[in-house]
């Protein structure tokens, strides 16, 4: 862990504990650099005198598993702050609930986060935050957006020489944010209400974090957003991310960058050709289809079918042969049929993806969703989900299958027990399965990136065989 400068004065120790999504760890890791650099040490929970949780607010299993961690906390003895997107979309409502909680903050308290655990240290109150539909604290226009955020607290926009990242661990891996925020009013999502409309951060800016990643120690960076085929279209150039990609793969020290999150709508050719054919660039899509019968799709405001999202795999495909394919889908939507859900089950045995998250549909507060009819019994859901999860699995192990004698790279992350693991080009950090190494390891370590021939598979997780010298 990162330590404040040198003579900074001591306000005492913080632990910051992480759930949720890949742009909650960027925001932890900014906050991070914000106390470090102010005088706060980072400790383990254990050991820390405050314990913030920067929680999730996305699905219920995830709201429940963020106050389960708020107690958990509480009721070692420690003073808790949540933070994050259950603190944003709830806020006194959580207050009300969670009074084990000593202070519940939203977005806008990240700037002055250290004089906020000041506060909890000293036995100060502080008011819980007032949820707003973030959606309406911006000027509607794109083009208005970036100079409006420097007013309204959008997490991940605050990179400069006022604010450090401090990161949270040792791993060659790194998230790097994109922009912030959605437009896309999709029926089933939230998202937008707490984290607002969408904002790209500067290109200059993400190129500069880069560099600093770089410099300690990081490898691959994942690019991510709520939606990253959107990122520029604020900026005036919807083709900023296709210039922004090779300039981040020539960063030195850089060796794979990979981008997250993209909107099958909106992926244009020339994107897909710049993620397929660029060096150090991975051919990986990780593509939101949530499902594929059309008029499902139509009620969750979404666009497409079983054909367009197959012509789409096929195209990148074509570019990319070995290209990693992943998707989530939602089962049990509104109004959903037998029929629709055969059509999604098509979809998945043709689409021949390497990973599929299967969610069963259920209320969001406050999305139009919520006020739909044609509402399926949860049993039915559940059922659903488990028919569906089945085939999933079953798909997700004959892909693995077909890449038995394929020749990968591995950026190897682990190694516990005279075992070495790592992921290879078609696999993101935490979603998609792990490498394990097999063969000569001597000399191997978290870090490099080792060519390896495919000898095995766990479902989506990989055994495979090191090539001899091929470390770097």
């Amino acid at each position: 862990m990162s330590q404040p400068p040198s003579g900074a004065p001591a306000s005492g120790s913080v632990a910051i504990v992480t759930l949720g999504c890949a742009r909650n760890e960027v925001d932890s890791e900014e906050l991070a650099g914000t106390l470090t650099s102010r005088g706060w040490q980072l400790a383990e929970s254990d050991a820390a005198d405050v314990v913030v949780v920067n929680t999730c607010g996305f699905i219920d299993s995830a709201k429940k598993d963020s106050i389960d961690t708020l107690l958990a906390a509480a009721d070692s003895g420690k003073k808790v702050v949540a933070v994050g997107c259950l603190a944003e979309r709830y806020g006194e409502q959580l207050a009300g609930a969670l009074p084990e909680a000593d202070a519940i903050l939203g977005f806008d308290s990240y700037a002055s986060i250290d004089a906020r655990l000041d506060d909890v240290l000293a036995g100060r109150p502080i008011a819980p935050h007032t949820p707003t539909d973030r959606r309406t604290l911006l000027p509607i226009s794109p083009a208005q957006r970036r100079s409006a955020a420097s007013e309204v607290a959008v997490p991940g926009h605050r990179w400069g020489p006022t604010t450090a990242r401090a990161r949270l661990d040792d791993a060659p891996v790194a998230y790097l944010k994109l922009a912030s925020g959605c437009d896309r009013r999709c029926t089933f999502c939230a998202i937008p209400s707490f984290r607002g409309a969408f904002v790209s951060r500067d290109p200059a800016e993400i190129l500069a974090e880069a560099h600093w990643l770089a410099g300690q120690g990081v490898r691959e960076l994942v690019l991510v957003s709520e939606n990253s085929t959107s990122y520029g279209k604020d900026l005036g150039n919807l083709r900023a991310l296709e210039a922004l990609l090779p300039e981040l793969a020539a960063i030195e020290g850089i060796e794979w960058v990979r981008v997250s999150y993209l909107q099958p709508a909106e992926l244009r050719p020339s994107l897909l050709q710049v993620i397929a054919g660029t060096p150090g660039v991975l051919p990986y899509f990780d593509l939101s289809f949530q499902h594929a019968a059309p008029q499902v799709l139509r009620r969750m405001k979404r666009f497409g079918s079983t054909e367009s999202f197959l012509g789409l795999l096929s195209q990148a495909r074509a570019l990319a042969p070995q290209a990693g394919a992943r998707s989530n889908v939602i089962v049990g939507f509104p109004g959903e049929t037998e029929d629709d859900l055969a059509e999604l089950e098509r979809f998945l045995t043709l689409a021949r993806l390497d990973v599929v998250g299967v969610f069963g549909y259920s209320d969001e507060d406050g999305t139009e969703a919520e006020q739909f009819d044609g509402k399926l019994d949860p049993d039915v859901i559940a059922g659903r989900v488990e028919r569906v999860a089945t085939l999933v699995n079953e798909l997700i192990d004959q892909r693995a299958e077909d890449r038995l004698g394929e020749g990968v790279e591995v950026l190897i992350e682990t190694a516990e027990d005279g075992e070495l693991s790592g992921r290879a080009a078609h696999q993101a950090p935490e979603t998609d399965g792990a490498v394990r190494l097999t063969g000569e390891l001597a000399g191997l370590r978290p870090g490099l990136l080792v060519r390896a021939v495919v000898t095995g598979n766990d479902g989506a997780d990989l055994i495979a065989d090191v090539v001899p010298g091929s470390a770097r």
